[in-house]
């Protein structure tokens, strides 16, 4: 839903826009934390950097995207979002796909031991 925020235990994000077919976010992820690794099956996500340095796992790849830097992550990919850095990482995600929902999340490794 448009507009909508979520406080997660990384950090937080803002649904910018939303559709039948894609979701745009504005994530922020805090100083030393991270995501799950993960991976989707109904969609890909497009990561672009806004501000911070991101660490990045997309397959067997890790590399670190700075600011105004992007990735694509395919659907089936496991992947990973994190901020090892001192300071907040702030990017925007669009998510592409025939279902979107938050449900499409299998997380293989989770800090927060979410299933």
């Amino acid at each position: 839903m448009r507009g909508e925020t979520d406080e997660r235990p990384w950090g937080r994000y803002e649904v910018l826009e939303e559709s039948d077919s894609y979701k745009v976010k504005r994530l922020e992820v805090k100083p030393g934390a991270r995501l799950s690794l993960q991976r989707h099956s109904r969609r890909g996500e497009h990561w672009v950097v806004v501000s911070g340095t991101a660490d990045v796992v997309c397959g067997d790849h890790e590399l670190q995207l700075k600011e105004g830097e992007y990735i694509h992550i395919p659907p089936e990919t496991n992947h990973r979002l994190g901020n090892s850095s001192d300071q907040p990482l702030a990017l925007i995600e669009v998510q592409l796909g025939d279902y979107l929902g938050e449900d499409d999340i299998v997380r293989l490794e989770d800090d927060y031991e979410r299933k």
